[in-house]
């Protein structure tokens, strides 16, 4: 397959998988929403979560299988700082009541005028922070 193959491929499957979700379950495919209503349960709305969440994550693992080339991805930050950005995107998330899953996935499918506004504050949060850490971080 082509460089560009398989990011197309898995923008393709996540557009179907989110679609979906949607027209058999009549639910957004928000991660963070999924992950919140794990630790808070809501009964008879788990399992389907369960799955979703495990396709998510066995996707590399089946990918690897498929393809004989490991895919290598270079971290330009140590893995605290990593996980210290995921963290304080975590928090982002609760506030605004979604992630980028939620709103820039579905919500732009759906036209959704809150989903535009989340985002573009997100992509512009990104831009700005990405600038921020190149100027002010040591480089690694």
């Amino acid at each position: 397959m082509t460089e560009y193959g398989l990011p197309l491929l898995g923008g393709v499957l996540i557009g179907l998988s989110a679609t979906l979700l949607l027209a058999i379950n009549g639910r957004i495919a928000g991660i963070s929403g999924m992950l919140h209503s794990l630790v808070h349960p809501v009964p008879n709305q788990t399992y389907w979560r369960w799955f979703f969440l495990a396709g998510l994550l066995s996707a590399s693992f089946l990918l690897k299988m498929v393809s004989y080339e490991a895919i290598e991805v270079p971290l330009p930050h140590p893995l605290w700082m990593i996980g210290l950005g995921g963290f304080i995107a975590g928090i982002g998330t609760r506030m605004s009541g979604g992630c980028t899953s939620g709103h820039g996935v579905c919500g732009l499918g759906r036209r959704s005028p809150r989903s535009i506004v989340a985002t573009v504050l997100f992509m512009f949060s990104g831009m700005v922070t990405v600038y921020l850490v190149r100027i002010f971080a040591e480089p690694y």
